[in-house]
């Protein structure tokens, strides 16, 4: 399967097993979905309360769906006999891949899903296992098997099973490749029954997809396929077998490079290099070129691009446009396929759910995916498949599959209404998850931002510089002594990356101008020369602080070994609020599925209701600059009036001063309990209530329960908290919370490389 991540992405291998024994060991956990609290409801979900749902499942088998969780539940198998790009290295060894898969299934398609690794290499040994599966789960997903094993084991379950068996590694790879073809062929104006066709490698991928090709109208004569020994024709004897055979031509070609000589499209799905520019210089006019091979492509997009202007190129990798992505699929597949409670995955179910990628990537791209992507993305050469995180893949995937599904006869409950199943399915998006791969997203589209680590000599802080530029965020700049510095990359076993920027503040060519900067702006207030001369020598915030108001860098991030108020004033010494703005903190909790954002949690201790209002005004345009639509409530004590205090007097004038200003373009609401601001029934009872939703936006009326609050779900709610987002400098400046992670860090100066402050500004200058 083509990697889901790239190498600017890659982590120390401290860091991914630090992930994965975190907290509870793994990725996965059971929860139940029913209450258990009570005596009452022990009795209902075991004995006796369990013996009607047996009963009625012994009588109807089809009730299996509606008393149990078979429905949503799928069973991710492997063996272990190739594992990612690692090889043969057991049963075992997959786990970690397989609760992966689980997790990818959950957060893409809201589908439950439990690893089982066989621990047999023997394929009859492995069938004999699963097919005694099927009543525990609504479908099978294959992985991490090797050819021809997965063929057959792959086969004979679809035989043996009366539910969707489905090997990913083949065809996940085959239908996103064929989605790109699809669009690539409409760009370039050919069709898909007369282009000839040149693909690089035999394995269990490189078959799937030249046969879901040719089940889409590719003739068999226009497909050479090529393995280590060369082209695979007919008469060939060296390593063949019946798979290969079902692709062998009739042809005098031999090798890869007069296999491509005069192609329309080239499928590499084999090992880096094996593309050459003399290759891709004798392909046809618009050539297609779907180097996939994982980590490292057939041949990069930039050695094509050297050699051909014309060229339609995907590979693999999020770093370069149209990624061959099989998350886009499997999670799509399987829930359109169980939704309709299908029988198998037939191949007009993997070409309805191309057709449905390729025609979602010809659509115009909603202002989210443009707002989190920080580009608009259009259809054409560099935009064929549509971006993993885009919010209409759950809406436009599992109803197509779910259609061929019922039109070839293989759905056991057949959708009635399919604009209602649709409804459904926009209920199981989770923003949370998608948080922040949408902000990095962005910035990787923009990643000159010049971001300032002031903390430039601790641990922490070089990992999270040293992953930050890795993962082509921007320009990484540690502030500390390069020998110091160079000596935590030695201990810490890293290797130092040239592009990473030293800056020493007490040797830097700019204190001069630093110190004047900070002496003009203090030395009415109380600051003698040599005050700020020692503050820019000594004082990293400070100096990190200067290069930004002097324009030497774009942001920056600190906070790990300061307290966050400490930071924030030595920050203030050479930075100011934009005019006519005030800072705030506005903190993302993502938690159950939903994303919540609460403000002001570090700045303005205890509001006015002038504050609160415009803490809400700039709260929601930065969650609608981070792709949300913001539904701000402010919080009380009370629910409008009951009961009346002080302090829920002073945030319902805050509502009364926004209903005075006509340049509010969101929704509000307050003042209002938590209760009330997030559970939509509980406002029955208030029908003026003016949210069409629950809350994402919380204004907390005062510092002491904001954060209190946010740090409590945090730490005994297992909530993930982001923040506080610091916002409102004239300049971008995040500020960790002291002690933070790596994770942490990353986040934040990813944050300030986003500019969250954009949505604003451009609200500001219309009114």
């Amino acid at each position: 399967m083509p990697s889901q991540t790239d190498d600017r992405a890659k982590v120390t291998d401290e860091e991914a097993l630090e992930f994965h024994a975190r907290g509870k060991p793994g990725k996965l956990e059971i929860n139940a979905t029913k209450p258990m609290a009570t005596q009452r409801d022990l009795s209902l979900a075991y004995s006796p309360g369990v013996a009607a749902p047996v009963r009625a499942i012994a009588a109807d088998p089809d009730k299996a769906y509606d008393y149990t969780s078979k429905g949503n539940m799928v069973a991710v198998i492997s063996n272990g006999t190739a594992i990612l790009g690692l090889g043969d290295l057991g049963a075992l060894a997959s786990k970690p891949v397989m609760e992966g898969k689980s997790v990818l299934f959950k957060r893409f398609a809201d589908i439950d899903s439990v690893d089982i690794e066989v621990d047999t290499s023997d394929p009859e040994a492995f069938i004999n296992c699963v097919k005694y599966l099927g009543p525990a789960f609504g479908g099978i997903n294959l992985e991490d098997i090797k050819a021809p094993d997965s063929f057959i084991i792959e086969q004979q379950l679809k035989e043996l099973m009366d539910i969707p068996v489905f090997h990913d590694d083949q065809h996940g790879t085959a239908i996103i490749a064929t989605a790109g073809l699809i669009n690539a062929l409409e760009i370039a104006g050919k069709s898909i029954k007369d282009v000839k066709v040149a693909v690089s490698g035999a394995g269990s991928s490189a078959l799937a997809v030249i046969g879901l090709i040719k089940a889409m109208g590719l003739p068999h004569e226009n497909a050479i396929l090529c393995d280590r020994e060369g082209v695979i024709y007919q008469g060939r004897d060296e390593k063949m077998d019946q798979w290969r055979s079902a692709h062998a031509v009739n042809t005098d070609k031999r090798t890869l490079a007069e296999a491509m000589d005069g192609a329309d499209v080239a499928i590499g799905l084999s090992v880096a290099g094996a593309f050459t520019q003399d290759m891709i210089r004798s392909m046809a006019k618009d050539p297609i070129i779907f180097a996939m091979a994982n980590p490292t492509p057939e041949i990069s997009p930039e050695e094509v691009h050297a050699v051909r202007d014309d060229a339609i190129m995907a590979t693999g990798r999020s770093d370069y446009p149209n990624q061959v992505n099989n998350v886009l699929g499997f999670p799509y597949i399987f829930r359109g396929a169980l939704d309709a409670r299908a029988r198998t995955i037939n191949e007009e179910m993997k070409i309805a759910c191309a057709n449905a990628l390729a025609a979602l990537a010809r659509e115009d791209v909603p202002d989210e995916v443009a707002a989190a992507y920080g580009t608009r993305l259009q259809f054409g050469r560099n935009y064929i498949i549509p971006t993993p995180f885009d919010p209409r893949l759950i809406t436009h995937i599992p109803p197509a599959v779910a259609q061929a599904a019922m039109d070839t006869g293989v759905a056991r409950r057949p959708i009635q209404d399919m604009d209602a199943y649709k409804a459904t399915l926009q209920t199981r998006l989770d923003p949370s998850a998608a948080f922040l791969q949408k902000v990095y997203g962005s910035v990787r589209a923009n990643p000159m931002k010049r971001i300032v680590f002031a903390e430039g000599e601790d641990e922490t802080v070089i990992r999270a510089a040293y992953a930050f530029q890795s993962q082509g965020l921007g320009q990484a700049i540690l502030i500390g002594r390069e020998d110091r510095v160079q000596r935590q990359l030695d201990h810490l076993g890293i290797v130092a990356n040239p592009d990473i920027e030293i800056w020493n503040a007490r040797a830097s060519s700019h204190n001069k101008e630093y110190t004047e900067y900070l002496y003009t702006r203090h030395q009415r207030r109380g600051m003698l020369y040599r005050d700020c001369e020692r503050l820019v020598n000594n004082d990293r915030n400070v100096f990190g602080a200067c290069m930004l108001a002097m324009d030497h860098a774009d942001g920056m991030v600190t906070g790990v070994t300061r307290h966050y108020n400490v930071a924030f004033d030595n920050v203030k010494l050479a930075i100011d609020a934009k005019p006519g703005e005030r800072v705030i903190g506005l903190s993302a909790i993502l938690a159950r599925g939903r994303a919540i954002f609460m403000s002001d949690t570090t700045i303005t201790e205890m509001p006015t209701s002038h504050q609160l209002a415009d803490i809400a005004v700039q709260a929601a345009h930065a969650v609608r600059q981070l792709g949300f639509n913001p539904r701000v409530a402010f919080l009380s004590y009370s629910n409008f009036g009951n009961p009346l205090t002080e302090y829920s007097e002073r945030v319902s004038l805050a509502v009364k001063e926004l209903d005075g200003r006509a340049d509010i373009d969101f929704e509000y609401e307050g003042e209002m309990t938590p209760r009330m601001a997030l559970n939509e029934s509980h406002r029955r009872i208030y029908p003026f209530s003016r949210l069409t939703g629950a809350a994402n936006v919380l204004i907390a009326p005062g510092i002491h329960s904001g954060s209190v609050a946010t740090k409590l779900m945090g730490e005994a709610g297992g909530a993930i908290v982001i923040g506080p987002l610091l916002i409102g400098m004239e300049k971008p400046v995040q500020i960790v919370q002291t002690g933070g992670k790596v994770v942490d860090v990353v986040t934040l100066a990813a944050m300030s490389a986003y500019d969250l402050d954009r949505a604003h500004r451009d609200w500001a200058e219309k009114h």
